[in-house]
Protein backbone atom coordinates (compact mmCIF):
# COMPACT_ATOMS: atom_id res chain seq x y z
CA UNK A 1 0.00 0.00 0.00
CA UNK A 2 1.29 3.43 -0.90
CA UNK A 3 2.51 5.53 2.02
CA UNK A 4 0.32 8.61 2.71
CA UNK A 5 3.34 10.93 2.57
CA UNK A 6 3.98 9.77 -0.99
CA UNK A 7 0.56 11.05 -2.03
CA UNK A 8 -0.14 14.17 0.08
CA UNK A 9 -2.73 15.46 -2.41
CA UNK A 10 -4.91 12.40 -1.91
CA UNK A 11 -4.39 12.52 1.84
CA UNK A 12 -5.41 16.17 2.15
CA UNK A 13 -8.56 15.54 0.09
CA UNK A 14 -9.46 12.65 2.41
CA UNK A 15 -8.77 14.85 5.44
CA UNK A 16 -11.07 17.56 4.06
CA UNK A 17 -13.88 15.03 3.58
CA UNK A 18 -13.35 13.66 7.10
CA UNK A 19 -13.54 17.11 8.67
CA UNK A 20 -16.63 18.12 6.68
CA UNK A 21 -18.43 14.97 7.78
CA UNK A 22 -17.43 15.54 11.43
CA UNK A 23 -18.93 18.81 12.71
CA UNK A 24 -19.21 17.34 16.23
CA UNK A 25 -17.32 14.70 18.23
CA UNK A 26 -20.24 12.32 17.80
CA UNK A 27 -20.05 12.60 14.03
CA UNK A 28 -16.28 12.12 14.05
CA UNK A 29 -16.77 8.85 15.92
CA UNK A 30 -19.54 7.79 13.52
CA UNK A 31 -17.34 8.44 10.48
CA UNK A 32 -14.37 6.63 12.03
CA UNK A 33 -16.61 3.68 12.92
CA UNK A 34 -17.85 3.36 9.35
CA UNK A 35 -14.30 3.33 8.01
CA UNK A 36 -13.17 0.75 10.55
CA UNK A 37 -16.10 -1.52 9.76
CA UNK A 38 -15.11 -1.49 6.10
CA UNK A 39 -11.74 -2.91 7.22
CA UNK A 40 -13.37 -5.71 9.15
CA UNK A 41 -13.41 -4.11 12.60
CA UNK A 42 -16.32 -5.34 14.71
CA UNK A 43 -18.16 -3.18 17.24
CA UNK A 44 -18.22 -4.48 20.82
CA UNK A 45 -20.44 -3.33 23.65
CA UNK A 46 -18.92 -2.48 27.01
CA UNK A 47 -21.91 -4.03 28.80
CA UNK A 48 -21.35 -7.51 27.34
CA UNK A 49 -18.57 -10.11 27.40
CA UNK A 50 -15.93 -9.50 24.77
CA UNK A 51 -14.90 -12.06 22.15
CA UNK A 52 -11.88 -14.14 23.11
CA UNK A 53 -10.76 -14.95 19.58
CA UNK A 54 -8.20 -12.71 17.82
CA UNK A 55 -9.71 -10.04 15.60
CA UNK A 56 -10.25 -6.38 14.90
CA UNK A 57 -12.58 -4.55 17.29
CA UNK A 58 -13.75 -1.13 18.39
CA UNK A 59 -16.05 0.43 20.95
CA UNK A 60 -17.83 3.77 21.11
CA UNK A 61 -18.65 5.85 24.16
CA UNK A 62 -20.38 9.12 23.25
CA UNK A 63 -17.85 11.26 21.39
CA UNK A 64 -15.01 8.80 22.04
CA UNK A 65 -13.80 5.66 20.28
CA UNK A 66 -11.22 2.96 20.99
CA UNK A 67 -10.14 0.58 18.20
CA UNK A 68 -7.60 -2.24 18.40
CA UNK A 69 -6.44 -5.36 16.60
CA UNK A 70 -5.34 -8.69 18.07
CA UNK A 71 -5.25 -10.03 14.53
CA UNK A 72 -2.16 -10.43 12.33
CA UNK A 73 -0.01 -11.88 15.11
CA UNK A 74 -0.53 -9.07 17.62
CA UNK A 75 -0.88 -10.23 21.24
CA UNK A 76 -1.24 -8.14 24.41
CA UNK A 77 1.65 -10.03 26.02
CA UNK A 78 3.85 -7.91 23.76
CA UNK A 79 2.25 -4.68 25.00
CA UNK A 80 0.31 -1.96 23.24
CA UNK A 81 1.19 0.75 20.74
CA UNK A 82 -1.37 3.49 21.41
CA UNK A 83 -2.25 6.57 19.35
CA UNK A 84 -4.34 9.01 21.38
CA UNK A 85 -6.09 12.08 19.99
CA UNK A 86 -9.27 14.03 20.74
CA UNK A 87 -12.46 14.62 18.76
CA UNK A 88 -13.62 17.89 20.33
CA UNK A 89 -12.82 21.47 19.31
CA UNK A 90 -13.56 24.83 20.97
CA UNK A 91 -16.94 26.14 19.85
CA UNK A 92 -20.33 27.53 20.89
CA UNK A 93 -22.79 25.04 22.41
CA UNK A 94 -26.54 25.47 22.86
CA UNK A 95 -28.00 25.97 26.31
CA UNK A 96 -30.75 23.64 27.63
CA UNK A 97 -33.29 26.48 27.21
CA UNK A 98 -31.84 28.46 24.31
CA UNK A 99 -34.81 30.58 23.21
CA UNK A 100 -34.06 34.29 23.67
CA UNK A 101 -35.37 37.57 22.27
CA UNK A 102 -33.72 40.96 22.01
CA UNK A 103 -34.37 43.99 19.80
CA UNK A 104 -37.24 42.18 18.05
CA UNK A 105 -34.94 39.32 16.99
CA UNK A 106 -35.00 35.64 17.90
CA UNK A 107 -31.72 34.33 19.27
CA UNK A 108 -30.36 31.07 20.66
CA UNK A 109 -28.45 31.11 23.92
CA UNK A 110 -25.04 29.44 23.85
CA UNK A 111 -22.23 28.50 26.22
CA UNK A 112 -18.59 28.91 25.30
CA UNK A 113 -16.91 25.49 25.10
CA UNK A 114 -13.15 25.40 25.64
CA UNK A 115 -10.58 28.09 24.90
CA UNK A 116 -12.39 29.77 22.03
CA UNK A 117 -10.90 32.63 20.02
CA UNK A 118 -14.17 34.50 20.40
CA UNK A 119 -13.66 37.03 17.60
CA UNK A 120 -13.29 34.22 15.05
CA UNK A 121 -16.96 33.27 15.51
CA UNK A 122 -18.29 36.70 14.56
CA UNK A 123 -20.06 37.23 11.23
CA UNK A 124 -19.89 33.60 10.20
CA UNK A 125 -22.77 31.54 8.81
CA UNK A 126 -23.25 28.71 11.28
CA UNK A 127 -24.97 25.34 11.15
CA UNK A 128 -25.95 23.03 14.00
CA UNK A 129 -24.77 19.54 14.85
CA UNK A 130 -24.53 17.09 17.71
CA UNK A 131 -26.91 14.61 19.29
CA UNK A 132 -30.47 14.65 20.60
CA UNK A 133 -31.97 12.21 23.10
CA UNK A 134 -35.65 11.38 22.58
CA UNK A 135 -37.89 10.14 25.40
CA UNK A 136 -40.82 7.93 24.43
CA UNK A 137 -44.20 7.62 26.10
CA UNK A 138 -43.06 4.50 27.94
CA UNK A 139 -39.90 6.16 29.22
CA UNK A 140 -37.61 4.51 26.69
CA UNK A 141 -34.87 6.69 25.21
CA UNK A 142 -33.18 6.95 21.82
CA UNK A 143 -30.26 9.17 20.85
CA UNK A 144 -29.94 10.45 17.29
CA UNK A 145 -27.28 12.47 15.52
CA UNK A 146 -28.20 15.83 14.02
CA UNK A 147 -26.19 17.53 11.26
CA UNK A 148 -27.67 20.59 9.57
CA UNK A 149 -25.38 22.29 7.07
CA UNK A 150 -27.59 25.31 6.54
CA UNK A 151 -26.95 28.95 7.53
CA UNK A 152 -29.15 28.96 10.63
CA UNK A 153 -27.17 31.19 12.97
CA UNK A 154 -24.88 34.21 12.98
CA UNK A 155 -23.21 36.31 15.67
CA UNK A 156 -23.29 39.82 14.16
CA UNK A 157 -20.46 42.14 15.05
CA UNK A 158 -21.12 45.67 16.26
CA UNK A 159 -20.58 48.26 13.52
CA UNK A 160 -17.41 50.31 13.88
CA UNK A 161 -19.52 53.49 13.92
CA UNK A 162 -20.87 52.34 17.30
CA UNK A 163 -17.50 51.33 18.73
CA UNK A 164 -14.79 53.71 17.54
CA UNK A 165 -12.49 52.57 20.36
CA UNK A 166 -11.95 49.26 18.60
CA UNK A 167 -9.21 50.81 16.46
CA UNK A 168 -7.23 51.93 19.52
CA UNK A 169 -8.24 49.49 22.26
CA UNK A 170 -8.96 46.40 20.19
CA UNK A 171 -12.06 44.22 20.15
CA UNK A 172 -13.39 43.32 23.58
CA UNK A 173 -16.12 40.71 23.80
CA UNK A 174 -18.17 39.76 26.84
CA UNK A 175 -18.99 36.06 26.31
CA UNK A 176 -22.28 36.43 28.18
CA UNK A 177 -23.60 39.48 26.32
CA UNK A 178 -21.94 39.56 22.92
CA UNK A 179 -21.95 35.99 21.56
CA UNK A 180 -25.66 35.14 21.38
CA UNK A 181 -26.38 34.27 17.73
CA UNK A 182 -29.45 35.48 15.87
CA UNK A 183 -31.62 33.05 13.96
CA UNK A 184 -34.69 35.04 12.94
CA UNK A 185 -35.79 38.64 12.51
CA UNK A 186 -39.44 37.54 12.82
CA UNK A 187 -39.63 35.86 16.23
CA UNK A 188 -43.45 35.72 16.26
CA UNK A 189 -43.49 33.66 13.07
CA UNK A 190 -41.10 30.87 14.01
CA UNK A 191 -41.50 27.93 16.40
CA UNK A 192 -39.71 27.59 19.70
CA UNK A 193 -36.39 25.79 19.38
CA UNK A 194 -37.69 22.52 20.85
CA UNK A 195 -40.57 22.53 18.36
CA UNK A 196 -38.23 23.30 15.47
CA UNK A 197 -35.91 20.50 16.57
CA UNK A 198 -38.83 18.06 16.70
CA UNK A 199 -39.66 18.98 13.10
CA UNK A 200 -36.11 18.20 11.99
CA UNK A 201 -36.26 14.78 13.63
CA UNK A 202 -39.87 14.10 12.58
CA UNK A 203 -41.07 13.51 16.14
CA UNK A 204 -43.42 15.30 18.52
CA UNK A 205 -42.09 18.11 20.71
CA UNK A 206 -42.90 16.10 23.83
CA UNK A 207 -40.43 13.43 22.71
CA UNK A 208 -37.47 15.82 22.59
CA UNK A 209 -35.77 15.21 25.92
CA UNK A 210 -32.30 16.80 25.82
CA UNK A 211 -29.50 17.69 23.45
CA UNK A 212 -25.76 18.16 23.08
CA UNK A 213 -25.76 20.56 20.14
CA UNK A 214 -23.11 22.96 18.88
CA UNK A 215 -22.58 25.51 16.14
CA UNK A 216 -20.15 24.87 13.31
CA UNK A 217 -18.80 27.14 10.59
CA UNK A 218 -20.24 26.34 7.18
CA UNK A 219 -17.20 27.44 5.17
CA UNK A 220 -15.83 24.24 3.62
CA UNK A 221 -12.17 23.16 3.91
CA UNK A 222 -10.00 24.63 1.17
CA UNK A 223 -6.52 24.85 -0.27
CA UNK A 224 -5.02 28.28 0.29
CA UNK A 225 -2.21 30.35 -1.21
CA UNK A 226 -1.05 31.28 -4.67
CA UNK A 227 0.57 27.85 -4.89
CA UNK A 228 -2.08 25.95 -2.92
CA UNK A 229 0.54 25.10 -0.30
CA UNK A 230 -1.72 25.60 2.72
CA UNK A 231 -4.90 23.94 4.00
CA UNK A 232 -7.58 25.81 5.93
CA UNK A 233 -10.59 24.44 7.78
CA UNK A 234 -12.45 24.42 11.03
CA UNK A 235 -11.53 21.80 13.65
CA UNK A 236 -8.03 21.07 12.37
CA UNK A 237 -7.27 20.89 16.09
CA UNK A 238 -7.69 18.03 16.53
CA UNK A 239 -9.50 16.20 13.73
CA UNK A 240 -6.29 16.28 11.71
CA UNK A 241 -4.69 14.00 14.32
CA UNK A 242 -7.79 11.79 14.59
CA UNK A 243 -7.70 11.33 10.82
CA UNK A 244 -3.94 10.68 10.80
CA UNK A 245 -4.32 8.01 13.48
CA UNK A 246 -7.20 6.42 11.61
CA UNK A 247 -5.26 6.37 8.33
CA UNK A 248 -2.23 4.97 10.16
CA UNK A 249 -4.29 2.10 11.56
CA UNK A 250 -5.93 1.45 8.19
CA UNK A 251 -2.62 1.36 6.31
CA UNK A 252 -0.65 -0.63 8.85
CA UNK A 253 -3.22 -3.42 9.21
CA UNK A 254 -1.81 -5.06 6.07
CA UNK A 255 1.72 -5.12 7.51
CA UNK A 256 1.08 -6.99 10.76
CA UNK A 257 1.99 -5.89 14.28
CA UNK A 258 4.51 -6.78 16.96
CA UNK A 259 2.35 -5.15 19.66
CA UNK A 260 -1.40 -4.61 19.83
CA UNK A 261 -2.19 -1.40 17.92
CA UNK A 262 -4.71 0.89 19.63
CA UNK A 263 -6.38 4.04 18.35
CA UNK A 264 -8.09 6.03 21.12
CA UNK A 265 -10.07 9.13 20.18
CA UNK A 266 -11.08 10.86 23.40
CA UNK A 267 -13.66 13.61 23.88
CA UNK A 268 -13.53 16.72 26.10
CA UNK A 269 -9.78 17.39 25.91
CA UNK A 270 -10.50 21.08 25.40
CA UNK A 271 -12.20 21.30 28.81
CA UNK A 272 -9.84 19.18 30.89
CA UNK A 273 -10.63 15.55 29.93
CA UNK A 274 -12.37 14.79 33.24
CA UNK A 275 -15.49 13.14 31.83
CA UNK A 276 -16.60 9.55 31.15
CA UNK A 277 -15.26 9.85 27.58
CA UNK A 278 -12.18 11.95 28.38
CA UNK A 279 -8.55 10.95 28.80
CA UNK A 280 -8.80 11.22 32.61
CA UNK A 281 -11.52 8.55 32.68
CA UNK A 282 -11.11 4.78 32.91
CA UNK A 283 -12.05 4.38 29.24
CA UNK A 284 -8.58 3.47 27.97
CA UNK A 285 -7.21 1.64 31.07
CA UNK A 286 -10.35 -0.49 31.34
CA UNK A 287 -10.32 -1.26 27.61
CA UNK A 288 -6.69 -2.36 27.66
CA UNK A 289 -7.26 -4.55 30.71
CA UNK A 290 -10.29 -6.18 29.11
CA UNK A 291 -8.28 -6.86 25.95
CA UNK A 292 -5.76 -8.69 28.14
CA UNK A 293 -8.44 -10.62 30.02
CA UNK A 294 -10.15 -11.64 26.77
CA UNK A 295 -6.79 -12.99 25.55
CA UNK A 296 -6.45 -15.13 28.67
CA UNK A 297 -3.85 -13.03 30.48
CA UNK A 298 -3.79 -12.79 34.26
CA UNK A 299 -3.83 -9.46 36.06
CA UNK A 300 -0.11 -9.88 36.69
CA UNK A 301 0.44 -10.32 32.94
CA UNK A 302 -1.74 -7.26 32.26
CA UNK A 303 0.55 -5.09 34.36
CA UNK A 304 3.58 -6.62 32.63
CA UNK A 305 2.10 -5.75 29.23
CA UNK A 306 1.80 -2.11 30.29
CA UNK A 307 5.50 -2.05 31.11
CA UNK A 308 6.29 -2.65 27.43
CA UNK A 309 3.62 -0.31 26.05
CA UNK A 310 4.03 3.08 24.37
CA UNK A 311 1.70 5.96 23.54
CA UNK A 312 1.78 8.81 21.06
CA UNK A 313 -0.34 11.78 22.10
CA UNK A 314 -1.27 13.24 18.71
CA UNK A 315 -2.30 16.89 18.81
CA UNK A 316 -1.65 20.13 16.93
CA UNK A 317 1.54 22.13 17.44
CA UNK A 318 2.06 25.89 17.23
CA UNK A 319 3.85 27.08 14.12
CA UNK A 320 5.90 30.26 14.47
CA UNK A 321 3.56 33.14 13.60
CA UNK A 322 4.99 35.45 10.90
CA UNK A 323 3.36 38.53 12.49
CA UNK A 324 4.22 37.62 16.10
CA UNK A 325 7.57 35.80 15.98
CA UNK A 326 8.43 37.27 19.40
CA UNK A 327 5.74 35.07 20.99
CA UNK A 328 7.80 31.96 20.19
CA UNK A 329 10.99 30.50 21.65
CA UNK A 330 13.65 31.89 19.27
CA UNK A 331 15.83 28.76 19.25
CA UNK A 332 12.91 26.43 18.50
CA UNK A 333 11.23 27.84 15.42
CA UNK A 334 8.45 25.70 13.93
CA UNK A 335 7.22 26.00 10.34
CA UNK A 336 4.28 24.77 8.28
CA UNK A 337 5.30 21.61 6.41
CA UNK A 338 8.66 21.53 8.19
CA UNK A 339 7.90 18.04 9.46
CA UNK A 340 5.94 16.62 12.42
CA UNK A 341 6.66 18.42 15.69
CA UNK A 342 7.84 16.77 18.91
CA UNK A 343 6.55 18.87 21.81
CA UNK A 344 8.53 19.30 25.04
CA UNK A 345 7.81 20.95 28.37
CA UNK A 346 9.98 20.74 31.48
CA UNK A 347 6.90 21.17 33.70
CA UNK A 348 5.22 18.09 32.18
CA UNK A 349 2.52 19.94 30.27
CA UNK A 350 3.48 17.52 27.50
CA UNK A 351 4.31 13.86 28.06
CA UNK A 352 7.51 13.65 26.01
CA UNK A 353 10.70 12.29 27.57
CA UNK A 354 14.08 11.41 26.07
CA UNK A 355 13.54 7.66 25.49
CA UNK A 356 10.18 8.28 23.81
CA UNK A 357 11.52 11.10 21.68
CA UNK A 358 14.46 8.90 20.71
CA UNK A 359 12.05 6.29 19.36
CA UNK A 360 10.26 8.85 17.18
CA UNK A 361 13.58 10.30 15.97
CA UNK A 362 14.73 6.80 15.00
CA UNK A 363 11.52 6.12 13.08
CA UNK A 364 11.77 9.47 11.27
CA UNK A 365 15.35 8.65 10.25
CA UNK A 366 14.25 5.33 8.80
CA UNK A 367 11.52 7.13 6.85
CA UNK A 368 13.88 9.96 5.83
CA UNK A 369 11.33 12.35 7.30
CA UNK A 370 12.13 15.78 8.82
CA UNK A 371 11.13 16.50 12.41
CA UNK A 372 10.73 19.75 14.34
CA UNK A 373 10.81 20.62 18.03
CA UNK A 374 8.43 22.88 19.95
CA UNK A 375 9.23 24.44 23.33
CA UNK A 376 7.24 27.33 24.80
CA UNK A 377 8.88 30.54 26.01
CA UNK A 378 9.58 30.75 29.75
CA UNK A 379 7.49 33.91 30.02
CA UNK A 380 4.38 32.51 28.33
CA UNK A 381 2.08 29.74 29.64
CA UNK A 382 2.09 26.43 27.81
CA UNK A 383 -0.96 24.51 26.67
CA UNK A 384 -1.39 20.82 27.34
CA UNK A 385 -2.75 17.64 25.76
CA UNK A 386 -4.01 14.19 26.65
CA UNK A 387 -0.35 13.14 26.89
CA UNK A 388 0.40 13.81 30.57
CA UNK A 389 -3.00 12.47 31.63
CA UNK A 390 -2.65 9.25 29.63
CA UNK A 391 0.92 8.77 30.84
CA UNK A 392 -0.18 9.17 34.46
CA UNK A 393 -3.22 6.90 34.06
CA UNK A 394 -1.23 4.05 32.52
CA UNK A 395 2.34 4.66 33.70
CA UNK A 396 3.72 4.27 30.18
CA UNK A 397 6.15 6.23 28.03
CA UNK A 398 4.22 8.87 26.09
CA UNK A 399 5.40 11.17 23.32
CA UNK A 400 3.55 14.38 22.41
CA UNK A 401 3.77 15.05 18.70
CA UNK A 402 1.64 16.79 16.08
CA UNK A 403 1.42 18.86 12.93
CA UNK A 404 2.29 22.56 12.96
CA UNK A 405 -0.59 24.98 12.49
CA UNK A 406 -1.58 28.62 12.81
CA UNK A 407 -4.81 30.12 14.22
CA UNK A 408 -5.20 27.34 16.78
CA UNK A 409 -8.63 27.49 18.49
CA UNK A 410 -10.02 29.78 15.82
CA UNK A 411 -13.27 28.87 14.09
CA UNK A 412 -11.03 28.38 11.05
CA UNK A 413 -7.47 27.13 11.36
CA UNK A 414 -4.49 26.81 8.99
CA UNK A 415 -1.83 24.17 8.28
CA UNK A 416 0.33 22.90 5.42
CA UNK A 417 -0.62 20.28 2.84
CA UNK A 418 2.43 18.00 3.19
CA UNK A 419 2.80 17.37 6.93
CA UNK A 420 -0.63 15.78 7.52
CA UNK A 421 0.35 12.91 5.21
CA UNK A 422 3.82 12.70 6.76
CA UNK A 423 2.24 12.46 10.19
CA UNK A 424 0.02 9.53 9.17
CA UNK A 425 3.07 7.73 7.77
CA UNK A 426 5.03 8.30 10.98
CA UNK A 427 2.12 7.04 13.10
CA UNK A 428 1.78 3.92 10.95
CA UNK A 429 5.49 3.19 11.46
CA UNK A 430 4.98 3.66 15.20
CA UNK A 431 2.11 1.14 15.28
CA UNK A 432 4.09 -1.44 13.33
CA UNK A 433 7.37 -0.93 15.19
CA UNK A 434 9.23 -3.33 17.48
CA UNK A 435 7.60 -4.34 20.73
CA UNK A 436 10.19 -2.90 23.10
CA UNK A 437 11.60 0.57 23.63
CA UNK A 438 14.94 -0.48 25.04
CA UNK A 439 16.45 0.27 28.43
CA UNK A 440 15.00 3.45 29.94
Amino acid sequence: MQRPDQDPERHIADLAAFIEASPSPYHAVAVASERLQRLGFIAVEESTAWPTQPGRYFLRRGGALVAWSTDDGAHPRSGFRIIGAHTDSPNLRLRPRPDHRSAAMAQLGVEVYGGVLLNSWLDRDLGLSGRVTLVGKNGDTETRLLHIDEPLLRVPQLAIHLDRSITSDGLRLDPQRHLTPVWSSAPDQIPAFRDWLAQQLDVSSSEVGAWDLMAHDLTPPARLGVDGSMFTSGRIDNLLSCHAGLVALENSCADGFASVPVLCLFDHEEVGSETASGAASQLLPATLERICLAAGLTREEWFASLATSLCVSADGAHATHPNWPERHEPDHQVFLDGGPVIKWNANARYGTDAPGAGLIIALAKQLEMPLQTFVARNDLPCGSTIGPTTSAQLGITTIDIGVAQLSMHSARELTGVVDPARFATLLAAFLSGPATLGEH
